[in-house]
């Protein structure tokens, strides 16, 4: 006969065992990380089965739209077009007055990155972690610390590759750092993530730092992970409190973080910037010689 009341496994000891494991993985972190990323690997086929139905509804969708719809879209889309044709053409213009600027200063030109479209296909689940996860992976190029844009700015930077994946850590999160300026008077400072989706802060401004609501604030180039110019927030509000050393400033991102679908990866161009540099020393080194071969004996 069995008894009604068997006694387990003391509260204390499963405690105890809970603790040592907790300790084991914290020292065992980096040592798992190329496990994480085979198990991320194997968990990548499930993920696009997942997010199947989602495509599926998506093209049922399309393949039922109405003619009438499709032509009112036509027609919206000729507008944009026109529009986008007509500031195309003086962006041309601007470029072209900027080359000449930087040719006379003597500094080396913005080469075009190579860019590639993804496709989200899964967004965090954890409470305290915002990123989401894209369709390319390393099989695509894609490389830890990749910057991630969308048609507003700046997304994120990739933080985790697997073979047919990629996880972007948001702007918004509050362990995303990145450095910005101020496009009015190129002030210099770092907007670091709140947790909350719609705001980032500039953190340990000076209060007599000349910056004001509404001022854009894109990436300064500095850290060599963002290229410069790519939009990443407008201040919303600055307060400056006279018991604090430094001021309050808050801002928006740019990019659609909560509703994003299409991101661009950028592949900075370092190597044609280096051939840029390179090309501009051996101009000065020949300008330099030929002064020197000039000069009166």
């Amino acid at each position: 006969m069995k008894p009604i009341f068997v006694r387990g496994i003391s509260i204390q000891f499963r405690l105890t065992l809970a603790v040592i494991l907790s300790v084991v993985l914290m020292l065992s972190n980096n040592k798992l990380e190329p496990y994480r990323q085979s198990l991320s690997t194997l968990l990548s086929p499930i993920q696009y089965l997942a997010n199947l139905p989602g495509v599926l509804l998506d093209r049922s969708a399309e393949a039922f739209a109405t003619r009438d719809m499709l032509s009112l879209q036509n027609k919206e889309l000729m507008r944009q077009q026109l529009m986008m044709s007509e500031r195309l053409q003086r962006f041309e213009h601007l470029r072209q007055e900027n080359d000449r600027l930087r040719a006379l200063l003597g500094s080396p030109l913005h080469m075009d990155s190579r860019k590639v479209v993804a496709e989200v296909m899964e967004v965090a689940s954890e409470p305290f972690r915002q990123y989401v996860v894209l369709n390319q992976g390393k099989s695509h190029g894609v490389f830890v610390g990749q910057p991630v844009v969308d048609a507003q700015g700046v997304v994120g930077q990739v933080t985790e590759v697997s073979e047919f994946t990629s996880r972007v850590l948001l702007v918004s999160d509050v362990t995303h750092g990145i450095p910005v300026r101020v496009t009015r008077n190129d002030v210099r400072a770092i907007a670091n993530g709140t947790g909350d989706i719609d705001e980032i802060e500039l953190r340990h401004v000076a209060k007599s730092t000349d910056i004001v609501a509404g001022d854009l604030l894109v990436t300064s180039g500095l850290g060599q992970r963002f290229p410069e110019g790519y939009p990443v927030a407008r201040v919303l509000s600055v307060k400056r409190d006279d018991g604090q050393n430094y001021a309050v400033i808050n801002a928006q991102p740019l990019a659609a973080l909560d509703r994003i679908r299409y991101v661009l990866l950028i592949w900075p161009d370092e190597e044609a910037t280096e051939d840029v540099a390179d090309n501009l020393i051996e101009t000065s080194v020949e300008a330099q010689n030929s002064q020197a071969s000039e000069e009166p004996q």
